[in-house]
């Protein structure tokens, strides 16, 4: 091997590239994890106090793999991702209508959050 003053010049990478994209958007992190929990709440209804029916486990493969797409920047989880916030603002707000339970408008409107911020048009352009 040659050491030809210049051969390592092509292969620097700058460091901008470096940075990854998640670190511009930290609310992405927050909905992961946010999604993370909601998952582990449905495992844990559904194995230790059968709380809910087996069923509900799909629903929490859909929500882990929603996370960990989102947390690398794939448009398919972003949809996904997308698709349960804005399923479940239309449930607890349904919830808060029919029922009149409070806790179901604070959970509905941290989801609205949710989802308004997967829809701003910087998260969009970042998704491969």
């Amino acid at each position: 091997m040659t050491n030809k003053p210049g051969a390592n010049e092509s292969r620097k990478i700058p460091a901008q590239t470096l940075r990854p994209d998640l670190l511009k958007f930290p609310g992405l992190a927050l909905i992961c994890l946010y999604l993370l929990v909601l998952a582990a709440v449905i495992i844990l209804g559904v194995v230790v106090g059968h709380h809910y029916p087996p069923l509900f486990l799909i629903f929490a493969a859909c929500f882990i793999s929603a996370s960990a797409g989102l947390l690398m920047m794939f448009r398919w989880a972003w949809a996904l991702a997308l698709a349960a916030v804005l399923l479940l603002v239309v449930y607890n707000l349904w919830i808060f209508w029919s029922l009149h339970q409070g806790p179901a408008l604070v959970q509905g409107l941290f989801n609205l959050v949710f989802f308004l911020y997967l829809v701003r048009p910087e998260i969009r352009e970042r998704l491969r």
